[in-house]
């Protein structure tokens, strides 16, 4: 690949057609000339694929080939639409329309209706949920918030597969979905939404595209109108087509056959939305005469990233696996990919974040590097510990941990209890603390047993149940404290996490980073249940897992971290196993049936691994055993008597205050409450007393462990002026 020569912000247009080929490969060159017939591109992660069809069109454009009118390049997203366009303009071949389905659908239906129908396209209903939400009290069916959004998913789903309310319960049967509610009860709601819009007068998104393809059906003289104006159709991401949108691309195309599809069927993770690879994998079959070109050169991964994620799909199973692309890196080698065994979820997390501390602290910009999990819910740990070490987030397609609605209107509820104390009725029967809050969240959708299937209700369930497993653990390090307590430890780690709106690294699920990429990934909690998930029990959902870890694996450029933990608290029961999915790949592993050779094989301990347990941390006042991060670090339980000097802890917080005022970050950057009292408990007088509390590393000792110590020996600071910060 050649590099740009000018401003990449502003490159020069190429000044001939043939300049447009410059910098392609081989196989990109080939999609970029192949310009008449069906064109089947089968595009591996990292392979250049947007390049390779942005430049086809150009090509064609510019050598006068392609009237730029006449062109349609589809995809799934706003933010691909706009990149492709950006980029064609870039090569010369501005005119070209790029769009996504229901933007290009939506024009078509506004411009026609008129003629087609009479009057004005119906309103659109950009948000469906509170029809739905009606629709489900005209059938006196009470859904709570999160069953609602995934009942309107349902609905979502049934329309874009083409399926009727009558037909809703055998197509979910048959499709092996898990349905929020009743099958039969979603038919009714899905029956009703669509009568309600009737009679409003409205339609929603998906009508878009139906109504577009009614129309197209029934009125061959506007289907040909649009025939004459579009005669070159590109789709990416076709492994995301759904039954709707191939039935629309089928009527824009009509008999003829100049059709460019790319895809890659390894990295169909939607199938819950309706996507189906399966218009990619019979491309050939339709068409039997087409062009197919396979990229498989990854410009993205290092070899030995690349090595994992071909190793990963080498296992797969199913129709797709059968047409999946061996990468070729054609970078650089690079580090080996980490693979981290962590005695508990809290150890994971920490280690984590120690880590993205050393990529940051050796030059990698903390933009660069993403942390990437299974569900949202794992968020949480993962937030508290790179606050703890001081390291900027953000959090990409979920909201934090604390900030979710189901967790506010926990803290609500708990808050409640709390206050009425022993009026509350609700805790009659509940004589401990995790009692006394199970019993509390079990109005709000916490249940023994989480609910079948995935979703927003899977999503709240989960939410919940990571408060109910903190309420254990508190109760556990603080067999005294009441609900009271519980809510004031809520409270403080809200305040924790909240981390500032800037540059950071990136928490995401794998769903939400696909078409993303990073130096530095971290893939965590690859456990058995969670990676796969606990409810994909068919073979096909399985190996849809296996995909989403492999589009994670090929998210990373350069460095890759793969971590699990073996139990879920800390001195709980090692119980789980890394997944299966590794089995084979990771050092020291080996596939099901095979011998597994001796010795750790290379893989990586983090601190508190099996061979190296993290012994139970003593509170060194009553000697209970710690579980909770915040007494870890103070060594002693919240409850004990602290020996705290107070005036030291206040001017030890006045000048944190004034640290974060002059670095321009929330102050427990430089250091949290709870590091601030063991401070001020121990009052070190040395750099290595210091350095033993928890919270303060390497990287806090150089830069403020001079002013911590002249505080604790009660010597006056120099003023400054803040130049230095």
């Amino acid at each position: 690949m050649t590099a740009a020569t000018d401003s990449t912000l502003f490159p020069q247009v190429p000044p001939t057609a043939d300049a447009v080929l410059d910098g392609l490969d081989p196989e990109q060159r080939e999609v970029a000339t192949a310009l008449h017939g069906p064109v089947c591109v089968l595009a591996g992660a990292g392979t250049g694929k947007t390049r390779a069809i942005t430049h086809r069109i150009a090509y064609g454009v510019r050598a006068g080939i392609i009237a730029p009118a006449s062109v349609l390049a589809v995809t799934f997203t706003n933010r691909a639409a706009g990149e492709m366009r950006g980029r064609l303009r870039q090569l010369g071949a501005g005119g070209v329309q790029a769009r996504t389905f229901h933007s290009a659908a939506l024009r078509q239906l506004q411009y026609f209706w008129p003629k087609a129908v009479g009057g004005e396209l119906p309103r659109l209903v950009e948000r469906k949920i509170q029809l739905v939400a009606e629709a489900a009290a005209r059938c006196r069916i009470r859904l709570d918030r999160n069953e609602l959004r995934d009942t309107t998913g349902e609905i979502e789903w049934a329309k874009v597969t083409q399926t009727v309310p009558g037909d809703y319960p055998a197509a979910v049967a048959k499709a092996q979905r898990d349905a929020p509610r009743d099958p039969a009860e979603i038919g009714q709601i899905y029956a009703m939404y669509e009568q309600l819009k009737r009679d409003r007068g409205v339609i929603d998104f998906e009508d878009v595209l139906l109504l577009t393809v009614g129309i197209l059906q029934d009125r061959h003289d506007i289907a040909e109108q649009i025939r004459r104006q579009y005669q070159h159709f590109v789709v990416d991401e076709y492994q995301d087509v759904s039954p709707l949108q191939q039935r629309l691309l089928d009527l824009w195309l009509g008999d003829r056959d100049s059709l460019c599809v790319v895809g890659d069927a390894s990295q169909t993770i939607y199938s819950f939305t309706g996507a189906t690879p399966d218009h990619l994998l019979n491309f050939r079959t339709r068409h039997p005469n087409a062009t197919v070109v396979k990229l498989v050169r990854d410009y993205r991964s290092t070899p030995q990233i690349v090595h994992l994620a071909n190793g990963l799909l080498g296992q797969a199973r199913g129709r797709a696996a059968e047409h999946r692309l061996e990468l070729i890196s054609q970078r650089d080698p690079g580090p080996e990919p980490a693979y981290t065994e962590y005695a508990d979820e809290p150890a994971e997390a920490e280690g984590t974040a120690r880590r993205i501390r050393d990529l940051i602290a050796a030059g990698v910009p903390a933009g660069e590097i993403a942390v990437l999990y299974r569900i949202n819910a794992q968020s949480e740990v993962y937030e508290q510990a790179l606050a703890d070490a001081g390291v900027p987030y953000q959090l990409r397609g979920a909201e934090r941990f604390f900030e979710r609605a189901e967790v506010r209107e926990a803290g609500v509820a708990l808050r409640g209890a709390a206050r009425a104390g022993g009026n509350d009725a609700l805790l009659d029967d509940a004589g401990d603390l995790p009692s006394q809050v199970r019993a509390v969240l079990s109005t709000k959708g916490w249940t023994t047993e989480p609910p079948a299937g995935s979703g927003a209700v899977r999503d709240r369930w989960e939410s919940l149940a990571a408060l109910v497993r903190l309420a254990e653990d508190f109760a556990r390090a603080r067999p005294d404290a009441g609900l009271g307590d519980l809510v004031a430890e809520l409270d403080e780690r809200a305040a924790a996490q909240h981390a500032p709106t800037v540059q950071g690294v990136t928490l995401a699920s794998l769903h939400a980073a696909k078409g993303l990429e990073w130096d530095a990934v971290f893939l965590v909690g690859l456990t058995e249940g969670m990676m796969p998930i606990t409810y994909a029990k068919t073979d096909e959902q399985v190996e849809e897992e296996r995909r989403l870890l492999y589009v994670g694996v090929t998210r990373a450029r350069l460095h890759l971290s793969l971590s699990w933990a073996l139990s879920r608290a800390p001195g709980g029961r090692a119980s789980r196993r890394p997944t299966r999915f590794l089995a084979g790949l990771r050092p020291g592993s080996s596939l099901p049936g095979a011998r597994t050779p001796g010795g750790s094989g290379g893989i990586e301990r983090g601190s508190g691994g099996r061979r190296k347990r993290r012994g139970p941390v003593q509170c060194r006042v009553c000697g209970t055993t710690l579980t909770d991060a915040g007494e870890m670090k103070l060594m002693r339980c919240e409850g004990c008597p602290s020996d705290m000097d107070e005036a030291l802890y206040e001017r030890l917080r006045e000048w944190r205050s004034e640290q974060a005022r002059q670095l321009g970050q929330p102050a427990y950057c430089v250091f949290t409450d709870k590091t601030l009292m063991a401070i001020a408990e121990t009052v070190p007088s040395t750099d290595g007393e210091l350095a033993a509390i928890s919270g303060v590393g390497a990287r806090k000792l150089d830069r403020f462990g001079t002013d911590v110590l002249a505080l604790c020996a009660g010597q006056e600071l120099a003023a400054d002026d803040g130049e230095d910060a």
